[in-house]
């Protein structure tokens, strides 16, 4: 059983999410403002939280960047706007799935589930990733450079440990977003994993603009190069 915080203001909603969670197997507790989820965060552990963005005392994007602060936790966002912007900062700042409303009960069920399954494969998989300078503690969902650590999000995380289990091997951006969200979300395209790609390079790379590691293969895709050098 995963255990989920919903932090959601909007009564009709919270009740139709909550049965369908409970229905599904999950456990659930609900926050209703930011001072409900903060005093839920520090008392409860949890598997995936479920946030609005808009709330009567804040945002949804305020209490993901205190989680960030101290765990790589999923994270999906709820909101009714659809905004390019509006979504880019949420997965920017942390968040690995955004959902617009209205959406289809089957639909958040479904990248909730896909989520939580990505989640405990990682939490499984045991030991060391290393190629080229980084470094990936697979059990503690760490990241280090040349020893250092980085502060990467939970999606640049999974975006880069994807890339390191397949070094050398050149990858589509179908095959990226098709790994990384197999699920049925609309907005991720081209466009979203080239703005995740040129953050994440700007972390790992001692040149971003030259970069050695993630390395764009021409009408091609992406690779992983594990002994450096630019295509």
């Amino acid at each position: 059983m995963s255990k989920l915080l919903l932090l959601e203001d909007d009564l009709s909603l919270i009740n139709g999410l909550s049965f369908a969670f409970q229905k599904a197997g999950h456990e659930l507790d609900i926050a209703r403002t930011l001072r409900e989820a903060e005093a839920l965060w520090q008392e409860g552990k949890y598997d995936l939280l479920v946030l609005d963005v808009s709330l009567p005392d804040g945002s949804g994007f305020e209490f993901c960047k205190k989680v960030r602060q101290t765990s790589q936790v999923p994270i999906i966002f709820l909101t009714a706007s659809d905004t390019e912007t509006s979504i880019i900062m949420g997965l920017d700042i942390g968040g690995d799935d955004y959902i617009t409303k209205p959406f289809k009960l089957a639909v958040l069920m479904s990248r909730i589930n896909a989520i939580l399954r990505r989640s405990q494969h990682f939490k499984q998989t045991p030991g060391e990733l290393s190629s080229n300078g980084i470094t990936l503690q697979l059990l503690e969902g760490r990241a280090y450079k040349s020893g250092a650590p980085l502060e990467l999000t939970a999606a640049e995380y999974k975006l880069l440990r994807f890339f390191m289990e397949q070094p050398d091997i050149i990858l589509s951006t179908e095959q990226i977003m098709g790994k990384l969200w197999d699920c049925d979300g609309n907005f991720v395209d081209s466009n979203t994993l080239a703005v995740y790609i040129r953050r994440l390079r700007a972390k790992i790379e001692d040149d971003p603009t030259k970069p050695t590691r993630i390395v764009t293969v021409r009408r091609m895709g992406y690779k992983w190069s594990a002994g450096g050098g630019a295509e």
